[in-house]
């Protein structure tokens, strides 16, 4: 009598489809968790930004959308993994905006825009800001 070791074809193709099935449920989830993680680098810029905005304010009495009169590199100002292009708007009222670039424009379309206004609205959602 012969003893076969080895497996066979049937039972890779189990342990290949079991395999598959749980990527297709864990691969959406891993892309929503880096989204969300790069999203905190915009959500810091736009806290970053507005920060340097109310201390130019109580210097000058009005906000500026020039960003090196902040202390910052260029306007817009771009986050340090260039994950977010951030905007300041108004000299009387203020709106930071963060936008979303590249790849995580696709990746994070509900939250492609981060908003903080100087009444301390945040957009486009709370969710956005968890």
């Amino acid at each position: 009598m012969k003893l076969n070791k080895g497996f066979t074809l049937i039972e890779v193709m189990i342990a290949v489809v079991i395999i598959g099935i749980l990527a297709s449920i864990a691969y959406p989830s891993y892309v929503q968790y880096v989204a969300k993680s790069a999203r905190s680098e915009g959500l810091a810029a736009v806290m970053r930004v507005a920060n340097l905005q109310e201390q130019y304010y109580l210097d000058n009495r009005a906000y500026t959308t020039d960003m090196t009169k902040l202390g910052l590199s260029a306007s817009p100002f771009i986050t340090e993994h260039g994950h977010y292009s951030v905007t300041s708007s108004g000299t009387g009222t203020l709106t930071v905006t963060a936008t979303a670039k590249g790849i995580q424009a696709s990746r994070d379309t509900a939250c492609a825009t981060i908003t903080l206004t100087s009444a301390g609205v945040k957009g486009p959602s709370e969710e956005c800001w968890k």
